[in-house]
């Protein structure tokens, strides 16, 4: 009678009791799920393979904290969009940086203007002037489009949580890139919470647009 596989918390387990191979077999389970959430979140294959590295690093480091309160691909899940967040600020650290015209396996089109380009660039600045605790859901949310639960999920927080600080990010984005939906002035701007929702959202949106169309809930 051949023995039952062992689960992902009985790999963690054993892990942390020293196995050798528990690890690996736990990565090799895991690593297409994890790579394509890692590309949808970056849309860049060697930005993802190395979060990928450093997530998986990390989980290697942190199983033995593993305490089971949440599903192992939840836990995994969790590392690896906060290794891509981190590698999404250490990216906006660096403005020299050229940033993707169009998707990795698209040519770029005509209508990829300069001012398009900008556009994306000025979402980008917008977005590492907020606090990290309001970038996070707003990158998730906006430009990745999780779910407010999913989000809640990956990020360790309340969905209300989630909800709050999305509305004072959105707020904070509203008041700086007013200007790129009223060339006028910032004075128009609405101060209607459901149009400026919508419009630092759709602003937001730009910059994940700008690096290719958002990924289609595969990985999660």
């Amino acid at each position: 009678m051949t023995a039952a596989a062992p689960t992902d918390a009985d790999l963690i387990a054993a892990h942390a009791a020293g196995d050798p191979q528990a690890f690996s077999e736990l990565v090799r389970r895991h690593r297409d799920r994890m790579w394509a959430v890692a590309l949808r979140t970056l849309r860049d294959p060697e930005e993802a393979a190395d979060a990928l590295q450093e997530a998986f690093i990390s989980a290697f480091r942190a199983a033995g904290k593993f305490r089971a309160e949440s599903q192992v691909t939840t836990w995994l899940h969790r590392i690896v969009v906060n290794a891509c967040l981190d590698r999404i600020r250490r990216r906006q650290a660096r403005p020299t940086v050229p940033l993707p015209e169009a998707g990795f396996n698209e040519p770029a089109a005509p209508g990829d203007s300069m001012a398009q380009r900008e556009t994306s660039l000025l979402v980008r600045q917008a977005l590492d002037q907020l606090p990290e605790d309001q970038r996070a859901p707003i990158v998730l949310v906006d430009v990745e489009g999780y779910s407010v639960a999913e989000t809640a999920k990956l990020l360790g927080i309340a969905e209300g949580t989630v909800k709050s600080r999305c509305a004072r990010g959105r707020g904070k984005l509203a008041k700086v890139l007013g200007h790129l939906r009223n060339p006028d002035g910032a004075a128009g701007v609405s101060t209607n919470e459901s149009k400026r929702k919508h419009a630092t959202s759709e602003e937001s949106r730009s910059a994940g647009r700008a690096k290719g169309s958002p990924g289609n809930g595969e990985g999660r």
